[in-house]
């Protein structure tokens, strides 16, 4: 005796996008215009002319949008720059914002 089973379910996979995160300069007054200026072109990769307009931003409004990445990648960012700034003796902050 045999028995045939069919069964007629279709499974949907529903995939979703990760999340991005905004890297978030925070201004201070003892960080040196220069060296936000070194870290958004080493660390984010901006030109010296959009680095310095991101610096001028930051300097004016408060705080500036570095760059917007993975959460992974974000993090590491802001940790390597955090670092960088207090291996120099520089306050500088920065916090990552969900896009």
């Amino acid at each position: 005796m045999s028995v045939d089973i069919q069964l007629d379910e279709k499974i949907k996979i529903k995939y979703k996008e990760p999340k991005n995160y905004k890297v978030v300069m925070l201004n201070d007054d003892y960080t040196p215009m220069d060296f936000v200026i070194n870290m958004l072109m080493d660390y984010f990769k901006h030109t010296e002319e959009t680095a310095l307009f991101l610096t001028n931003q930051i300097h004016v409004e408060g705080s500036g949008i570095a760059g917007i990445y993975s959460y992974e990648i974000a993090e590491m960012k802001a940790l390597e720059v955090t670092k960088q700034a207090q291996n120099n003796g520089f306050p500088l902050q920065l916090k990552l914002e969900e896009e």
